[in-house]
Formats: C-alpha cells, sequence, structure tokens
C-alpha cells in the first residue's frame, strides 16, 4: 500500500467523502495515517455540524481505508475503541452514536 495514494484511490473514500476530506486538508493516505480516523472525523464533523455523520461512512471508512478492508471487516472491538475515543475526546461518556 502507497501512501501517496490520494483520498479517493482508497477502499471505502467516495466522491462526497474524498471531497470532505479534502476540505478539511486530507489529501493523500499519507495525510490521513498522519491524523487518523478519529481527527479526520472530527474535523469533517466540527465543519458540518448540522449534519448527522454515519460512523460506518466516516469513522469506519477512514480507519478501514487505511487497512484497505471493507469498513464491515473491521472487527467490533476496534470499532468501539473508535467509539470510545471519540466519546472520550468530546468528554461525552455515554457514546451519542447519532453525532459519533
Amino acid at each position: 500500500m502507497s501512501g501517496s495514494r490520494r483520498v479517493e484511490e482508497l477502499r471505502n473514500i467516495g466522491a462526497t467523502i474524498a471531497q470532505r476530506l479534502n476540505e478539511v486538508g486530507v489529501f493523500s493516505e499519507h495525510d490521513l495515517r498522519l491524523i487518523g480516523a478519529v481527527q479526520a472525523h472530527r474535523r469533517i464533523r466540527d465543519r458540518y455540524p448540522e449534519i448527522t455523520l454515519p460512523v460506518c461512512y466516516y469513522l469506519y471508512s477512514f480507519e478501514a481505508a487505511l487497512s484497505d478492508v471493507h469498513w464491515d471487516d473491521l472487527p467490533d472491538s476496534r470499532k468501539r475503541a473508535l467509539r470510545n475515543q471519540i466519546c472520550e475526546q468530546d468528554g461525552a461518556g455515554n457514546g451519542d452514536k447519532r453525532r459519533a
């Protein structure tokens, strides 16, 4: 897997998500690796506070793109850990799944 691929070339990343990643300064696989799935999700969520970001289309897709697997193939334990990271950073222990 080459770190120089553009985000739109990564598995799980469609045109809309790629555009949103670009808008928050993530243009390549390398950029996504540097900030990680949780921070990429946070940046997009902060830029678009009026929309709901389904975790499968954003958080899980970013993480899975870095492993070149389908987002649904991430282990449940990894999905849970990602959601927990979002909640911890938000200071929301109850885990608002609508916004996570």
